[in-house]
C-alpha cells in the first residue's frame, strides 16, 4: 500500500501504512486475564482486522467493573492504551441534554408536547419550517424535519475547521439557510440541529447555560467522576487518554492526528469528553430511574423506527436508542461519533452496562459499513458472551 499517513504534531512525520501494521496495528493488546475472553478477542479484532489504531472497553455486570484495552496508542509508535481512558463522547451527549429537558419536563417548566415556538419564539425560522408545530418531542425523537447544521459547516474538509471556534446561533444560521427535510412528526432523521435547540431551550427556561446544567443536573448527580463539558478554547482532552485520528477530508484520504480540535460545533449535540465506565455508569443510573421521574424515564422510551444503516432494528426514543441483542432482549444507549473517536454502548434493564470506545470514525482506515457493524459486534459480545 502506497497510501501515507501524516500525524500533524510538532514536525508531522510521516509513515507508510505498511511500516505502521508492525508498529502497532497488529499490537492487539494482549492485556492479561480479565475473565471477558471474548470481549478482549473481540477488541483485538477491531485493531487487527478493522485497523482502528485502539479499542477500549468496560464491562459491568452483577455489579463487577472490568476495563479492557486493545492496540496503540499511538498510531507512530506503540504506547500502552491507558485503561479507561478520556475519549470524546460525541453525541453520546444527546442523553445528557434530553435528561436535562426531561428533569425540567417534571418541574412542569417544559411541555413535550408545545411548541417550540413556545420557548424560542422568533428564533426559529425558514424555508418550510414552522417552529409553531415543531414541538419539544420532535425535537428530541429526531422527527423535526429541521435540516443538518453539521452537514453545512465544513466537516467534509475537516482540517480546516479542526481549531476553529463555532457560535451556537452561527450553526443554527448554517442550518436554517437550507430548507426542512419535512413536515414534523411525518418521518425520522438525524439532526444535530434538533439538540442544539434542545439546548437552547434550557438557557432560555433556566436563565443559565446548558453546560452548566448539564454538570449539575446529571453529571454531578450521577457521580461522574471522568465526565466534562470542555470550557471555551480548550481544544484537549484530559489525560490519559489514547490519541484520536481522522482524516484530511473527504476527498483526501491522509490520516492526522485529531485529537487536539475545538468541538465548539458539538455544543449540546456532541460536546462532552467522558470515559467508558462513566458512559456505561451513565446510562445504568439513567434505566435504574436514579435520574428521572418515571413517567419521563417512561417517555423517553417510547420508540419509533430509526433506520440509521440498512438493515437495523434501532428504534430512537427521546435521545434514548434502543438496539437488539443476539442473545434476546435489547439494550439502551446512544452512541457518539466525532473527528477521533467513536463511543458505542448502554445498559439493559436486568443490569449489564458496557461502554465502548474506538480511536477514530469508522471508515478512516478501511470499509466503513464494515467497521460500524464489527464496532457493534463488539459491544453485542460485551453484553452477551
Amino acid at each position: 500500500m502506497s497510501r501515507t499517513i501524516a500525524t500533524v504534531r510538532k514536525g508531522a512525520a510521516v509513515l507508510t501504512v505498511a511500516g505502521l501494521v508492525g508498529a502497532c496495528w497488529t499490537a492487539s493488546a494482549a492485556a492479561g486475564p480479565s475473565g471477558h475472553p471474548a470481549v478482549q478477542d473481540s477488541l483485538n479484532s477491531l485493531v487487527s482486522q478493522e485497523r482502528f489504531p485502539a479499542a477500549l472497553a468496560s464491562v459491568s455486570r452483577d455489579g463487577r467493573t472490568t476495563s479492557l484495552v486493545a492496540g496503540s496508542a499511538r498510531i507512530d509508535r506503540r504506547v500502552p492504551v491507558p485503561r479507561d481512558g478520556y475519549v470524546r463522547a460525541g453525541s453520546g451527549t444527546k442523553t445528557f441534554t434530553a435528561v436535562v429537558v426531561l428533569q425540567l419536563v417534571a418541574e412542569g417548566k417544559v411541555d413535550l408536547d408545545a411548541p417550540i415556538e413556545t420557548y424560542l419564539p422568533g428564533v426559529v425560522r425558514g424555508e418550510g419550517v414552522d417552529a409553531t408545530k415543531i414541538t419539544v418531542r420532535h425535537l428530541l425523537q429526531h422527527t423535526s424535519g429541521l435540516p443538518n447544521y453539521t452537514a453545512h459547516i465544513g466537516l467534509d474538509h475537516f482540517q480546516k475547521i479542526q481549531h476553529r471556534f463555532f457560535h451556537p446561533h452561527e450553526l443554527l444560521a448554517a442550518a436554517l439557510a437550507h430548507p426542512a427535510d419535512f413536515a414534523p412528526g411525518t418521518s425520522w432523521k438525524y439532526s444535530n440541529t434538533n439538540y442544539l435547540l434542545a439546548g437552547f431551550l434550557v438557557e432560555r427556561v433556566t436563565e443559565r447555560p446548558v453546560q452548566e446544567q448539564i454538570t449539575e443536573r446529571v453529571i454531578k448527580k450521577a457521580g461522574l467522576r471522568h465526565t466534562y463539558w470542555p470550557q471555551p478554547g480548550d481544544q484537549t482532552v484530559r489525560e490519559p487518554h489514547a490519541q484520536g485520528y481522522g482524516t484530511v477530508s473527504t476527498t483526501d484520504r491522509t490520516v492526522i492526528d485529531v485529537t487536539e480540535m475545538d468541538p465548539s460545533w458539538g455544543g449540546a449535540a456532541g460536546q462532552l469528553i467522558s470515559t467508558p465506565s462513566d458512559l456505561a455508569k451513565f446510562n445504568r443510573l439513567l434505566l435504574d430511574g436514579k435520574l428521572l421521574p418515571a413517567a419521563q424515564l417512561a417517555e423517553m422510551r417510547r420508540t419509533v423506527d430509526a433506520p440509521v444503516y440498512p438493515g437495523s432494528e434501532w428504534r430512537y426514543g427521546l435521545g434514548l436508542v434502543s438496539i437488539p441483542l443476539t442473545c434476546g432482549g435489547l439494550y439502551w444507549g446512544h452512541g457518539g461519533d466525532i473527528d477521533g473517536y467513536e463511543t458505542r454502548g448502554g445498559a439493559t434493564d436486568d443490569g449489564r452496562s458496557v461502554g465502548l470506545a474506538v480511536t477514530a470514525l469508522p471508515g478512516t482506515f478501511g470499509d466503513e459499513l464494515k467497521a460500524v457493524k464489527a464496532v457493534l459486534s463488539s459491544v453485542d459480545t460485551a453484553f452477551c458472551a
